[in-house]
């Protein structure tokens, strides 16, 4: 039995010596590699924050100190010493999350897996320990120096400060390469000094008596204040160049590093330091992504950020990608489109790759920006930059729409600011979970006056909508598409004159025409699926693509005014979504024909598999199929409209045929 098998809670870590530690982290990282390269994850984050993680439930007792990881995907470990030692299912249906999760544990409590939120968490917490009594608890907030781009954590900072009695942690994991390492006999000297001067600049005696000086100097005569102002000038300079620290320190929280965040002992008296001192410190931890995996470290994109299926010793993906992905036909469209003018710029916010901007990046360096974690100013600043003659796109996931929504709405769309917005990895993603998936931005973009939504049903229309889209010059464009592999071309029967593609007639023998059903984006496949399921029923089907779902092609409405029944089926949630859009014009143009909208439940939907979570919530072929059979038989709601000469069906009576 290993060390790692003897550890059921964090306080067993107690009870292992330095050396037993030592071998505990060499532990956890081979068991990291060996699961995470059967399931996929994120292992670059984990293999980085190991001894980071031991130090922290070392010197903290969870649950009743909180721990917060910003993010969540760096908790594997966090997940290892609190009891949960079964990888075999990560992000599998059933299986661990691959973020912190509630329902899993009390140790865990942000699920989050939206960046920046820690510190506003922290800040909460602490706030509500000391109302209700608590307020000799810790809070432990993990946040790596990337999501420390994101403004939220400089508001919540600017909240903690404010008060030097709540004792919140402030872990900053520092895995990129700002801090070069030093070298030398001064650099070496100044290291083994600093933890020192840490112990007696953050305690709390020694604030004390720099308050009490401080007073006594600023409260007497000009003399004692021009002292006090010399002394604190002279203080804020050797701070400044003993450590990166005045940023914080101008903040009014304590620093303590930076601290070789693979050294367990060096941690461990750094967060000792910061637990004694019993209020707000920054702890600065420098680590790297990918410890201890060579071929993690040798990954110069993201050392291995995020892997699927891979060779554990080699790190090779087990499979291949069976075609070109939704991102990658992206990336190549927009770097062609750069290539043809000169005005197109890219903003991305921190996720260069993932998004498929690097090949515009890579030919046009000086018209890519990557914001950081700032999705705010991404589309704020798109804003201006469409105003100063420039057209910006903005690619990021569809799930950090939610995080702009304003600034789409009051900066760019208010302005009639010519911006395409590029959402990534729309409806069900997956393994990811509930704050992955890019199930909210269709219904939210629904209510934004002048916005013109795309949802490309194959890679053929993703490059034809994409040009589209960022040839006008007079409003907010939106084109959204799917997470993995772009299926084969589904081809039209027709373009009709306002650019809705019908797919698919199956008329009736009596010519008349049942069921019209709208196919949103990648759904077309089901769509057609369902059409010909209906078709084996004696039932007749028209299928289109509105291609531009928002404003809603007068043609759609058409239709529905020719058929039976309207069936929208969309991979967002059905309240306030495309259907309920169409649903409204319909009735604006008097067009009552029923429908029905077929996607995605207010709910969040747990980690599995996308056609796990399809089956799960009922969006399949079979099952909505099934349910239009009843609506045209008039036994389930919404009936659809009767035959001529049938009477209108009523809830539980079945119509006579």
């Amino acid at each position: 039995m290993g060390l790692l098998e003897t550890i059921g809670h964090p306080r067993d870590l107690s009870k292992l010596t330095d050396e037993q530690m030592v071998q505990l982290a060499a532990e956890i990282r081979e068991f990291l590699v060996a699961n995470v390269s059967q399931t996929g994850g994120h292992l670059g984050p984990n293999l980085g924050v190991v001894e980071m993680t031991l130090a922290i439930h070392r010197i903290f007792d969870s649950p009743r100190d909180s721990v917060v990881f910003d993010t969540g995907h760096q908790s594997y470990v966090h997940k290892l010493v609190t009891g949960r030692q079964d990888f075999s299912t990560l992000r599998q249906q059933g299986g661990l999350s691959g973020y912190p999760d509630r329902a899993e544990s009390v140790h865990d409590i942000v699920e989050s897996s939206h960046a920046s939120s820690s510190l506003s968490w922290a800040d909460g917490i602490s706030r509500a320990r000391q109302l209700t009594g608590d307020g000799d608890r810790y809070v432990v907030a993990v946040i790596g120096d990337g999501a420390l781009t994101g403004g939220m954590t400089w508001e919540a900072l600017n909240n903690i400060a404010a008060d030097k009695r709540r004792r919140v942690v402030i872990v900053v994991n520092d895995n990129g390469r700002s801090y070069a390492p030093t070298v030398g006999g001064l650099a070496d000297y100044l290291a083994s000094l600093r933890p020192t001067i840490d112990q007696v600049r953050t305690h709390r005696r020694y604030e004390d008596t720099m308050s009490w000086a401080k007073q006594k100097l600023q409260d007497g005569n000009l003399a004692g204040q021009f002292i006090y102002k010399s002394l604190h000038a002279a203080k804020k300079g050797i701070k400044d160049w003993w450590a990166p620290q005045g940023l914080f320190d101008d903040l009014g929280l304590k620093y303590i590093g930076p601290v070789d965040g693979h050294d367990q002992k060096a941690m461990e008296a750094a967060l000792a330091t910061a637990r004694n001192y019993a209020g707000p410190v920054i702890v600065h931890a420098i680590t790297e992504k990918g410890r201890g995996y060579a071929p993690a470290r040798a990954h110069e994109a993201d050392q291995f950020h995020a892997v699927g299926v891979i060779d554990p010793e080699t790190g090779e993906p087990m499979d291949s990608p069976s075609g070109k992905s939704w991102t990658s036909v992206f990336a190549d469209e927009m770097a062609d489109i750069a290539d043809e003018r000169p005005d197109v710029v890219g903003i991305t916010g921190a996720m260069l790759i993932p998004v498929g901007l690097h090949k515009m990046a890579a030919k046009h360096p000086d018209r890519v920006f990557d914001v950081g974690i700032a999705e705010q100013h991404a589309l704020t600043s798109a804003a201006g930059m469409a105003f100063g003659g420039l057209h910006p796109v903005v690619a990021i996931y569809a799930t950090f729409l939610n995080r702009a929504f304003d600034q789409l709405l009051m900066d760019v769309a208010l302005h009639k600011a010519g911006v395409t917005v590029v959402l990534d990895r729309a409806g069900v993603t997956g393994p990811d979970g509930p704050s992955h998936h890019g199930m909210w931005d269709m219904a939210m973009l629904q209510i934004i006056p002048g916005l013109h939504l795309a949802a490309p049903r194959d890679a053929v229309r993703l490059r034809e909508e994409l040009r589209e889209a960022v040839a006008v010059s007079d409003a907010p464009t939106v084109v959204r598409f799917s997470k993995g592999t772009v299926g084969p071309e589904v081809k039209a029967l027709e373009r009709l004159a306002d650019g809705v593609d019908v797919l698919a007639r199956r008329p009736s023998e009596d010519g008349s025409h049942d069921v019209l059903i709208v196919s949103v984006g990648s759904m077309s496949e089901m769509a057609l699926d369902v059409a010909n399921r209906l078709g084996a029923q004696g039932i007749s089907s028209t299928v289109v693509d509105p291609r531009w779902v928002l404003p809603v092609p007068p043609s759609i409405v058409r239709l529905a005014a020719g058929h039976r029944i309207v069936i929208v089926l969309e991979d967002g949630v059905r309240a306030g979504g495309v259907g309920s859009r169409i649903r409204q014009e319909m009735r604006a143009a008097g067009v009552d024909t029923a429908l029905n909208e077929v996607g995605l439940p207010v709910e969040f939907l747990v980690h599995g598999s996308r056609s796990q979570i399809l089956e799960r919530i009922g969006l399949t072929a079979q099952r909505v199929a099934q349910d239009v059979v009843e609506q045209v038989l008039g036994t389930k709601v919404p009936f659809a409209r009767p035959l001529p000469g049938q009477p209108s069906p009523r809830t539980g009576q079945l119509p006579k045929l």
